[in-house]
């Protein structure tokens, strides 16, 4: 009996140690892309588009606090995504899973006010940045995973 619990217990170790490894990459990969689309926002669209001013960040302690969250978020996202798409790879999961995380995220700014003075192309960057986040960690999450540096999550485990 002692045997079959170390066992489990190390099967749920090894899957944790597997989760911080999704969980780290993700974060990482979307901690880089935040910076690039910061240095993309302060470049180009709220220079060159009016409309999109709203859009310029500040170097400040927000933005100190936002790529903190970009961090944690994605850390989120690589954790979960890997329990989602499992070993079955199904595509609607991994867009699914893209898709919500992005919404939360880009919706929780707006809700949050991050910016008072939002007009309908701050909502679209917003939203459209957290999706690209999200999908730059699918990217990376799917190519760890094909070359083995992640193991899916798989659900089959005879845990006990």
């Amino acid at each position: 009996m002692e045997n079959k619990i170390n066992t489990a217990s190390q099967l749920t170790f090894l899957e944790r140690i597997e989760s911080l490894k999704a969980g780290i990459l993700s974060g990482s990969m979307t901690f880089l892309t935040f910076s690039l689309l910061i240095g993309f926002n302060i470049l180009i669209l709220a220079n060159q588009f009016e409309a999109l001013e709203p859009v310029e960040i500040i170097f400040d302690i927000r933005l100190i606090v936002r790529s903190a969250i970009a961090f944690i978020s994605g850390f989120l996202f690589g954790v979960t995504y890997r329990y989602v798409v499992r070993s079955d790879r199904n595509p609607h999961l991994n867009s699914g899973a893209v898709l919500a995380f992005g919404l939360v995220r880009g919706l929780g700014e707006l809700d949050g006010g991050l910016n008072t003075s939002e007009n309908g192309w701050f909502f679209a960057v917003v939203v459209a940045e957290s999706i690209v986040l999200f999908a730059m960690a699918r990217i990376v999450l799917d190519l760890a995973l094909k070359q083995g540096w992640v193991k899916p999550f798989n659900s089959n485990s005879n845990w006990g």
